[in-house]
């Protein structure tokens, strides 16, 4: 019996209940202290020299792939062999902690509500916690605008991707996925002191999402005929605009959401003080709005369902065969 497909079902249910609850321990953030823990040893072991950078970035890629994988792998044999039972609570528990579809719903939410009470400042506060830019300078219909772009980019990244390791490769291949997203996150700048160190972790991050991105782009553009949003509008400029972002994966899902609501998405952006030049994504066919947010969230919680049920579909015919 394939246990891993009965974990990702519980997990992503369990995760729909209870999202990330504050303070209970992550593994991501284990991997974020392995990544940065390697990435100090590699820098003082190799030259500091933009080839050495380079190389210390394809070790600590390669190595914190390897445990991220390893260890709940090893962590599932050996709960199997005292019970399954154990063994598929585990792999529930891990699956949860992997998917992130309630935790962006309510991050979001949270920006939602700072912006009915009419608190700016407590919405910037609230959508830094869910954006890279800088958030002071936006007032609230840039506020807005960020949290529905995060929710729409985030339907990739933090649900339908891990969704997909999941229903490939159970729990080992979702924290492997988690990883290579960890480390393009926390490396995968174009700026000093990352620019050459994250050189790695950023290809590698386009390379698994590629193919995520595009099928979370239909999945979205799926979930909007059972919303009755403009699909037409959505993939017109899904296909005119999917490219324009520096990633080739993050524009595909924020595409599709402009599209579905008929909203401008994107445009310039400041990052540490730092005005970046960026192309506007979709047609203003109207000025955005507060409900948008949570519109953009139950797209994404249809999307997710969607997935699930084509991948855990998918992974059963494989089971029966």
């Amino acid at each position: 019996m394939n246990w891993s497909f009965y974990a990702l079902v519980l997990g992503f249910c369990i995760d729909l209940l209870l999202g990330d609850p504050h303070g209970f321990p992550h593994p991501v953030v284990l991997i974020g202290k392995l990544i940065d823990a390697l990435g100090r040893l590699f820098r003082a072991l190799l030259p500091k020299t933009k080839s050495g950078e380079i190389a210390a970035g394809a070790l600590l890629w390669v190595f914190t792939a390897a445990v991220s994988t390893a260890i709940p792998a090893l962590l599932l044999i050996f709960a199997q062999k005292i019970s399954v039972w154990l063994r598929l609570a585990l792999e529930s528990i891990m699956c949860w902690q992997i998917l992130a579809t309630k935790s962006l719903r309510d991050e979001s939410m949270k920006v939602y509500a700072a912006l009915q009470n009419g608190s700016l400042s407590d919405a910037q506060r609230a959508v830094s916690m869910i954006v890279g830019r800088d958030t002071n300078r936006l007032d609230e219909k840039g506020v807005a605008r960020a949290a529905v772009e995060t929710v729409a980019e985030n339907t990739s990244d933090g649900v339908i991707a891990p969704l997909l390791f999941l229903a490939i490769g159970g729990a080992p291949l979702g924290f492997f996925y988690k990883a290579v997203n960890t480390m393009d996150s926390m490396l995968g700048y174009t700026e000093p002191p990352y620019k050459n160190i994250g050189l790695v972790p950023a290809k590698m991050d386009d390379f698994f999402n590629f193919l995520p991105a595009r099928l979370s782009a239909l999945f979205l553009l799926a979930a909007g005929v059972f919303l009755r949003m403009d699909v037409k509008n959505g993939w017109r400029i899904f296909r005119r605009d999917r490219y324009k972002h520096a990633s080739p994966n993050s524009a595909q899902t924020e595409s599709v959401c402009a599209g579905l609501l008929g909203l401008r998405l994107a445009g310039d952006a400041w990052y540490h003080g730092v005005l970046h030049k960026k192309d506007y994504i979709g047609d203003a066919r109207r000025e955005i709005e507060l409900e948008d947010i949570p519109r953009a969230g139950r797209l994404m919680y249809l999307t997710a369902v969607l997935a699930l049920v084509v991948f855990g579909a998918g992974k059963a015919l494989l089971i029966v065969l």
